[in-house]
């Protein structure tokens, strides 16, 4: 079943009004996740929903957060999320270091105690589209195997870049995973095989078997998990609400879901013009694409995949695979909104 973006959007949204959400609040959650889909990374849409609807239920995500600017200076500031969906904390975060970029030239925001963040790609885009560079990166319970380890250390940590170009955003989306829970999750469902080296199964063995598989492993080895250790200490550490450790020592902290968060806003015209900077990097582009490509593969910048299924997806409409739709529908039955 195909779906257009913004029938999509507007369903999604009356989902989440249902569990007690403010408009404002369902609206973000629901354009966050639709971004995803349009962008080809379904593993962060709509099909979050159901989940997302269960850490309501459970108390783990606050409908009605009260979010708090603290620690706030020229240039940083805290946000005590109080439990929000992760696209409404981190879609405020946003703003914020956009806010602190304009007037100190730089800006960042950390995000303590959100809930599952959604693409972070996201709200680096929209930093990028408003003419400044962007960095966001996040942190959450341990999901992936630590190098070297046969259980879970680390999480998935992602990490997203943006800069803006003549057509759009350039810009890198990436988790510290080989591949991401959700990928694992889809081959799952579909009965493909992984590839070697991705994943391990409930007893710490390497496995190319989807069914089995349970954890991923590292990018780059000890590099994905350097990068996914030293993420939860600039963000989870430094703001006072420790994640990895909770879980690694079995804390009762450690077994309710929590996410931090940062993203850091840079305004490009505190150094150069933007026009300028805009033709410099159409001008590196368009010297990587002259480049000569290897057999059978074409060459392509951060984020073009995207933007080119974004375009195809606005025509044709968002594709829900059979289970996801059947999910969503039974879901929305069950809380008494109408059908897709």
């Amino acid at each position: 079943m195909n779906v257009a973006a913004e029938r999509l959007q507007a369903w999604i949204s009356r989902v989440f009004l249902k569990t007690g959400m403010a408009d404002e609040h369902a609206q973000t959650i629901a354009g966050a996740l639709v971004w995803a889909n349009l962008r080809g990374i379904d593993t962060h849409g709509v099909v979050r929903v159901p989940r997302y609807v269960e850490w309501v239920r459970s108390g783990e995500l606050n409908t009605r957060p009260a979010m708090r600017a603290r620690s706030d200076s020229s240039a940083c500031v805290l946000l005590d999320a109080d439990r929000a969906a992760g696209p409404v904390a981190m879609s405020h975060a946003a703003s914020l270091a956009v806010e602190k970029a304009r007037g100190a030239g730089i800006g960042m925001c950390l995000v303590r105690m959100t809930t599952h963040t959604a693409a972070l790609g996201y709200y680096t885009q929209r930093i990028a589209h408003l003419g400044m560079a962007a960095i966001a990166f996040a942190a959450s319970g341990p999901n992936m195997a630590y190098h070297g380890a046969r259980a879970a250390g680390v999480s998935t940590a992602p990490l997203a870049l943006a800069v803006p170009g003549e057509d759009g955003p350039i810009a890198l989306d990436m988790a510290s995973g080989v591949v991401s829970l959700g990928k694992l999750a889809q081959a799952r469902r579909s009965g493909e095989a992984l590839p070697p080296d991705v994943a391990l199964d409930a007893q710490g063995k390497p496995t190319t078997d989807a069914r089995v598989a349970r954890l991923p492993l590292p990018l780059g080895g000890a590099k994905g998990a350097g990068l996914a250790l030293l993420i939860e200490c600039m963000t989870s550490l430094i703001v006072g609400n420790p994640l990895l450790a909770e879980v690694l020592e079995g804390t009762p902290a450690g077994r309710k879901h929590s996410q931090n968060g940062a993203v850091i806003a840079v305004d490009i015209e505190r150094f150069i013009e933007l026009p300028r900077f805009r033709g410099e990097a159409t001008r590196l582009a368009r010297a990587l694409k002259a480049l000569p490509p290897q057999p059978g593969m074409e060459i392509l910048l951060p984020g073009e995949r995207g933007h080119r299924v974004a375009a195809q997806r606005r025509v044709d409409g968002i594709p829900l695979p059979a289970p996801v739709e059947e999910e969503l529908r039974a879901l929305a039955r069950a809380m008494g909104v109408e059908d897709i």
